[in-house]
């Protein structure tokens, strides 16, 4: 492949804060880039200087001539009251970049990048768009001026499950290169062919790899083993070095000279590896209620019509502590509103919804209205005066500010100002104040950068209490969830075992899953269990909870280093998961079963 573009000793920094130094990078053709790393640093403002958005404060970009450049930020904006049609017309437009062209032929590309993107109403208006079909507009307006390489920073954010296959098999088939910033595991281990992390752990804060995301984790994995071996048998050479030297050693000779520098040297070499892997990781810990409730909350034949459209209709489900719950869908298929209805911020058109009596609930918006962004980060933490009460303890702001990876000199700048990924995180330290029986997740992973999201999958797996999430985010999805509830947005609703059962019944690849338990009765029927059905129904929360540490215990395995490098190992445990996911599915239907006739 030949090298489309390079950049050499680029170095940014805003203010007295250095995102990166003497970064190198290449790009070739018909490449997929994945770019990685830590909220804050830099990706999206290096993406930035590679598309000639910015400038670097130092080094240098390059192109091959004549390369087209194509670039989709985070959040794409559009003239007001423009068509999707006019959008993309505006875009190849005869301009510099723009050779001029009949109209026939104009009118032909600006169809086949619409036609691509999967709009079929080319009258749409943008301000009529959702954030996902804006996302889709925003990649179109790029693509229909056939770049050579194309810049996505955050693609994936506002897309759901089909938007994102979408976007998957367009870059996995174009021809055009591609760099792609993303926290997406699933998404990046589908899409690109070479990933590379922005770190300052890293010799010149960069490690590239070559392979798709599960590859670039082994590789990465050795590195950091060897670079911590390195670490500590140079820790251990400056402590000799160390004692030589106060054991009073003169320097009279060259020899002693050469060791005292040789000395110097080995310091300022583990000083400088000790500052590079210095990191700090967000402590995420949702407190539960000490509840022994074993119901908590019951919705029985609930329906909801919104603009004349039915979402979904005689749904009734029982949440349960330990009962992880995620909801699947497309946009517009109800499930923020399922999650309001929950909360109790709606009401329902018919059906009924039980909660338990003093019920807490801790609710994260997708929009995130909870802040207050003309708050202080003082504010925004949840902190009265000086202090924050976590867990029946006293902390200071500052400390649980570093606890969320912010220092003291942030706490009296405005909400407003810190990025996404930083207002998340603002979020999830409020809402872990408040001890909670359901934790309502809408969209949480938005902005959170992949290790934030693996101490929150951590998090949220060891909750005690129950859990309804709401993620386009696959891994965690799938991690995290003991069962998941697809809506069609038609009025129909199911429950599968996980979101892989869910997408091949989508597709016609699965047999027909078991329904959301739904009863229709036309006259209350009271039965009472038998002695044996009794014993059943007693027993099987202790059952669902060691076929779920089962299922866990082999997912765990299958996550392994050792088993994740061995392809027959992987494929047993595979075949394990399957039947030990299906037996929970089977026992959470049975339990649904047996409490149904008591009720």
């Amino acid at each position: 492949m030949g090298l489309l573009g390079s950049c050499t000793g680029l170095t940014k920094s805003y203010g007295s804060r250095l995102l990166f130094e003497n970064i190198a990078l290449g790009i070739s053709e018909g490449e997929r880039l994945g770019l990685i790393g830590r909220n804050g640093a830099g990706k999206s403002t290096l993406l930035r200087i590679l598309a000639g958005q910015i400038s670097a404060d130092s080094g240098a970009v390059s192109f091959r001539r004549n390369t087209r450049v194509g670039y989709v930020p985070q959040e794409a904006e559009f003239p007001e009251s423009q068509t999707v049609y006019e959008v993309i017309a505006a875009a190849i437009a005869p301009g510099q970049n723009e050779p001029r062209v009949d109209e026939l032929e104009r009118a032909a590309r600006i169809s086949q990048a619409l036609g691509r993107a999967g709009f079929t109403d080319f009258t749409l208006r943008t301000e009529a768009l959702s954030g996902g079909w804006k996302r889709r507009l925003a990649i179109a307006r790029e693509i229909a001026r056939f770049p050579d390489v194309l810049f996505l920073d955050e693609p994936t954010n506002h897309l759901d499950f089909e938007g994102i296959r979408w976007l998957e098999k367009l870059l996995s088939t174009a021809a055009f290169a591609s760099v792609v910033v993303s926290h997406d595991r699933y998404f990046l281990d589908t899409v690109v062919n070479d990933v590379a992390e922005i770190d300052r752990a890293y010799p010149g804060g960069l490690f590239r790899v070559e392979g798709r995301y599960s590859q670039f984790l082994e590789k990465k994995e050795e590195f950091l083993l060897g670079q911590s071996n390195r670490q500590e048998a140079l820790a251990n050479r400056v402590q000799r070095e160390v004692e030589w030297l106060r054991r009073g050693a003169k320097a009279r000779t060259g020899k002693s000279k050469a060791r005292i520098d040789n000395a110097g040297r080995l310091m300022r070499e583990l000083g400088d590896l000790e500052t590079r892997t210095a990191k700090g990781i967000t402590q995420i810990d949702f407190t539960a209620t000490d509840r022994r409730t074993k119901r908590l909350l019951s919705v029985e034949n609930i329906s909801k019509e919104l603009g004349g459209r039915t979402l979904f209709r005689d749904l009734s489900f029982t949440l349960t502590p330990g009962t992880r719950l995620g909801l699947l869908g497309l946009n517009g298929t109800g499930k923020t509103t399922l999650l309001r209805i929950l909360s109790g911020e709606l009401g329902v058109d018919s059906g009924t919804v039980e909660r338990a009596g003093a019920l807490r609930i801790v609710y994260f918006d997708q929009a995130r209205e909870q802040l207050d962004r003309e708050q202080t980060l003082r504010q925004g933490l949840g902190a009265q005066g000086d202090t924050v009460t976590f867990q029946d303890q006293l902390i200071h702001v500052a400390g649980w500010a570093k606890r969320f990876l912010f220092d003291s000199g942030q706490l009296d700048r405005p909400m407003s100002s810190l990025s996404g990924g930083e207002q998340a995180r603002v979020l999830i330290a409020r809402l872990m104040l408040q001890p909670a029986d359901i934790l309502l997740l809408d969209e949480p992973t938005n902005d959170l950068d992949i290790p934030t999201l693996e101490v929150l999958e951590d998090s949220l797996a060891d909750f005690a209490g129950a859990l309804v999430l709401v993620t386009h985010d696959r891994y965690l999805l799938d991690r995290v969830s003991t069962v998941v509830l697809g809506l069609d947005g038609r009025g129909g609703a199911q429950l599968f075992a996980d979101y892989w059962q869910w997408e091949q019944a989508k597709m016609g690849q699965a047999d027909a899953p078991k329904p959301a338990k739904q009863e229709t009765r036309s006259q209350p029927l009271k039965r009472k269990l038998s002695y044996h059905e009794a014993r059943e129904w007693e027993q099987m929360e202790t059952r669902i909870l060691e076929a779920e540490q089962h299922v866990e215990a082999i997912r765990a395995e299958m996550h392994s280093p050792e088993v994740v490098s061995d392809g027959p190992r992987l494929q047993a445990c595979y075949q394990k998961l399957q039947p030990a996911e299906e037996g929970v599915h089977a026992l959470y239907a049975r339990w649904a079963e047996l409490e149904a006739k008591q009720q």
